[in-house]
């Protein structure tokens, strides 16, 4: 009995082993790791902070409405 338990730990163990593999191999080839950095940059910038390009562009445009 105890040969058999093994026998199913150690396949199941292999089944978990494989389908991580997979899962890693899935997520490299599909780009889950080009940008480590991005994400942490952006979660600190100020979307309406006046210094980025953008909002420069956006202030120097004359608003059109009514006077």
């Amino acid at each position: 009995m105890t040969t058999s338990t093994l026998i199913y730990l150690l396949s199941m163990a292999m089944v978990f082993i494989t389908l991580l593999v997979v899962g890693i191999l899935w997520a490299i080839k599909n780009g889950q790791f080009e940008d480590l950095e991005g994400p942490a940059q952006r979660i600190l910038m100020d979307e309406d902070d006046p210094m980025l390009p953008e909002n420069q562009a956006k202030k120097d445009k004359p608003t059109q409405g009514k006077n």
